[in-house]
Parts: C-alpha cells; structure tokens; sequence
C-alpha cells in the first residue's frame, strides 16, 4: 500500500483528482481521507484500508491519526514536506516497516547542502519552468504607491483576469502594526473594488467554507481572492496573474517564493508585487533578492543565510547547527568530498576496523548524547 500526505485538504483534493485520472484504469483502489469527510466515510475508509481494499490512500494530517492503520504500507509520499513536522513525517513511516519514502517540496534547499539534510537519499532536482510558463515579473514598493497598484489590478480585472491580496494576520493586533484580513476585507472593498467580487480566505475558517471560495475564485465568479499564507501551497489557477503581498518583510524568502508561484500558472504575463514597510537591512536585502531572481535554489540560499539550517539531526527546523569546525553552508566542496568518503567507509564497513577505531567512538558519543532527540525521517 502507498500513503500520500499534503498539508491542506484543497491540495489533497487535487492530487486526489489527478491520481485517479492516472491510476483508475490500472484498476488501483484510491481514497481520500481527509478531516472534513463525515464520520460514516471516514470509517469505512479507515476499516478498508486496514484489510488491504485500499491500495493509495491520499490525505491531509488526519493519515497521522493512530486509528489509520495500513495491512502492509510500502510506500510513504509527502507533499510540502517543509509544512509537516519532523515528528510527523515520522509517525507515518512508522506506520509501515521501513517502507520506501519520497519527499517533495517547492522550497529548495542548496545543492550542497542537500547532501548535509538527505544523506540517506537520492536527490532529484527540477529547475526549470513547465513547458509554456511566462516567468514571473517582481516588484518591491513602498505603501505609498498604492493607489497606482491597484489601478494596474483593476486594469487587469477589466480583462478579466484575477488576483490575490495577501495579508499577515486574520484580525487586527494592537501590538503589531500590520495588516489584518478582518480590517483589508472593508477598506479595498470601498476604496477600491466596489464593482469586483472580493473573497476572503484564511486558516480559521471551516474546510468546507475554505473549497466553496476556492471553488468560486477557480470558477472566476470571485475576481480578488484576499487571503493569508494559507494558500501558499494547493492553488492553480491559471488565470490569476497578479499576486499583491502586503507587509512583504514580514515573511521569509522561501514563504514569499511560495505565494510568488500562485501566478504565472498560465500563459500570460504574471507579476509579484511586494509591498514592504521594513527598513532593515536584512528586509531591504530581502527584498532585492525578489527581485532579481525567481530561481529557488539561489532564494533557500540566501534564506539559508538570514536563518540558519537547523539541526540536522534533531527536530528544529531552523537556526544555525551545532558544527565544531566546518560550515557546509560556505564549504561545498569540502561537503561533496565528505559524503564520498562517508559513503566509501560505510559500504566497505570500515567503521570498525583498527583504522577507524577514533571515529567510531566519536560517532557513538555524539550519537547517545543526541538519542532521544533524533528521527531518522
């Protein structure tokens, strides 16, 4: 059997579609569990997939829930893996005996460092566009210029094309001054949408309220879809062509590569526009690494750079690594050679042989100080 988790329902729903369209006619069994299903539903797919009637089983986090239980789970793909934690993806591996695992993001890593964080696994790389795809036009402004932003979003509603507005926070924050969904929703809406459709769009809202508007905003019967980050990842429409992201310095460069690629799905002209308050040196810096490139790669890098790795065999996700000498950030070359010869001692077991012997006790003391932390997954 084979697990499929991505991190929203919209985005389970989709692959879902696609699988089947791929799969029926293999004649492999397919469900959907996700959490919104009703109870009679959830159960029976629950009780079918543990007698082996289910061969694909494609859900959200509710595949994590101890009551899903596989007859023989062979396979283990994440979607967004960047969305799940390390625990997570764990506790689905561990559903199976050691079965085979495949993870896939968005968000790169840097080349170099992927030896670093995977090791243990083949990494494929795709770095270049579809077939067909425009790329994307960035711009970072001031909020003082945003009247003639949204003159150039009505512009392109008139052809009928749409657009996202991205905002921060759901509601207001007296201690933060940002943008708000619950203060955006009134304000564009008079001053400047009065004759478009304006959906709205976040995390608290209910599954089902989520798919209606997603529904209607893929149906072009909502022109303006403002939004939070929930919709960095599980959205394709192709006729979406502008993305607007308020208080842009607020997000990391892997976040806003994210919600860049909700446009340029098509094949028209599509643009990112940033509108940023910070004036820090590491936002202003952020903000022209937006600009100048849309290639994922260089963006981890740099992020990379602003946040740290994290631990590389523990459970945070970010913040700079426990290293005593190198730095695999700025020693690439040292990294590769060190994989190599990783790979040469393991394969020859020379662990344990005379020679090796300092390593080797190295390894077992760094490994037992760190044993209830690690997940090897």
């Amino acid at each position: 059997q084979a697990a499929f988790m991505a991190p929203t329902e919209i985005l389970a729903a989709q692959h879902y579609e696609s699988v089947c369209g791929i799969l029926d006619s293999f004649g492999v069994k397919t469900a959907l569990l996700v959490g919104s299903l009703k109870k009679k539903e959830k159960e029976d797919i629950i009780q079918r997939l543990k007698e082996g009637d289910i061969d694909l089983i494609i859900g959200t986090h509710a595949v994590l829930e101890d009551y899903v239980e596989f007859q023989n789970l062979g396979l283990v793909i994440t979607d967004e893996q960047h969305r799940f934690g390390v625990k997570q993806r764990a506790v689905l591996t561990g559903k199976g005996e050691s079965p085979d695992t495949l993870v896939m993001t968005a968000t790169p890593i840097p080349r170099t460092l992927s030896l670093v964080f995977y090791g243990d696994l083949d990494v494929s790389s795709i770095d270049e566009l579809p077939p067909g795809r425009i790329p994307i036009k960035t711009y970072a402004v001031p909020i003082s210029i945003e009247e003639r932003i949204m003159k150039f979003l009505i512009d392109h509603l008139e052809k009928r094309k749409q657009a996202y507005i991205i905002c921060p926070l759901v509601e207001e924050n007296e201690e933060l001054p940002l943008k708000s969904i619950e203060k955006m929703q009134i304000y564009l809406k008079r001053k400047y949408f009065k004759d478009f459709k304006l959906g709205v769009i976040h995390g608290r809202m209910k599954a089902e309220e989520k798919n209606r508007i997603m529904e209607e905003f893929s149906e072009n019967k909502i022109q303006i879809l403002l939004a939070t980050t929930v919709i960095e990842v599980g959205i394709n429409v192709p006729n979406a062509v502008i993305m607007v992201i308020y208080n842009a310095e607020r997000f990391g460069l892997s976040q806003l590569h994210q919600l860049r690629g909700r446009v340029g799905r098509g094949d028209s002209e599509s643009y990112c526009i940033l509108i940023h308050e910070g004036r820090s040196m590491i936002s202003r810096e952020r903000m022209r690494i937006m600009q100048q490139t849309t290639d994922g790669f260089l963006l981890s890098e740099k992020d990379l750079e602003l946040r740290g790795e994290g631990d590389l065999l523990g459970t945070n996700q970010s913040g700079l690594p426990q290293f005593r000498i190198a730095d695999p950030f700025n020693e690439g070359e040292l990294v590769r050679k060190i994989a190599e010869t990783c790979s040469e001692i393991l394969e020859k077991d020379l662990l344990y042989t005379e020679n090796f012997e300092n390593l080797y006790k190295e390894a077992e003391s760094f490994l037992n100080r760190l044993s209830e932390n690690i997940i090897f997954n």
